[in-house]
């Protein structure tokens, strides 16, 4: 029993490591390093400086991260500062509704998300309530004005939807944010500045269910759908 004991006492002294397998102590990939939004702002201000007459403060929009998180940064140029808000990604952009953006379009009728350097211009009212009108800059976005891409609120991008659902509703295209939080983004963003939408954080691999269910898993997949456990459909 003594031996025993002891031989007990040495495994549990050994190192965690050295108990692991081989392939358990592969080291993993270095997490990616957070998106410098100051520098893009920077970056986004120097190529569109005729365009932009106001240039103390930036929107950028991270759009490769899942509506559940905030993603529009509002970045003063002045005092180096970064304040974050949720907001809303285009339903053509997102048809699965599962909070990602998978794709840009400029197409009108796609109701989806253009990417690229907006202008912000003048404030309006309409069907939306107080809204700011949006120029796109670029090849990818110079339809903004045609398909109303604009910056406004509604209730489906509350951000406390992303309590409930796991993340905000989505738009026809628009920027759109929570009622509450509208009337800062107005008027801290305002007209005359730059608004810059793309892809910048790298999104972590997606990883799809085979079409067919695997090798003796099918009686367990159809009793689980028979009782309701696993959904059937993205939204």
């Amino acid at each position: 029993m003594g031996a025993l004991a002891a031989g007990v006492g040495a495994l549990t002294a050994m190192p965690l490591r050295a108990q692991m397998p081989d392939w358990v102590q592969q080291s993993l990939p270095p997490a990616p390093v957070p998106v410098d939004y100051l520098a893009v702002a920077r970056q986004q201000l120097a190529m569109q400086a005729r365009q932009i007459p106001q240039t103390d403060r930036v929107g950028i929009v991270d759009f490769g991260l899942p509506s559940s998180r905030p993603r529009f940064a509002l970045v003063d140029m002045v005092a180096g500062t970064i304040d974050l808000f949720p907001v809303t990604h285009g339903r053509g952009s997102d048809p699965q509704h599962d909070g990602w953006l998978k794709n840009f379009s400029n197409r009108v009728g796609s109701l989806a998300t253009s990417r690229g350097a907006y202008r912000t211009s003048d404030y309006y009212w309409g069907a939306n309530g107080s809204s700011m009108r949006l120029a796109g800059l670029e090849a990818d976005n110079n339809n903004a004005d045609v398909r109303a891409i604009v910056v406004h609120g509604a209730w489906y991008a509350d951000p406390s939807l992303i309590a409930t659902q796991g993340k905000l509703g989505r738009s026809e295209g628009c920027f759109v944010f929570g009622e509450e939080l509208l009337p800062q983004i107005l008027y801290r963003l305002g007209p005359g500045r730059l608004l810059f939408a793309d892809k910048l954080s790298v999104p972590p691999p997606r990883f799809e269910l085979p079409a067919e269910p695997l090798p003796g898993t099918e009686n367990v997949v159809r009793a689980g759908a028979q009782q309701g456990q696993f959904p059937t459909t993205a939204d």
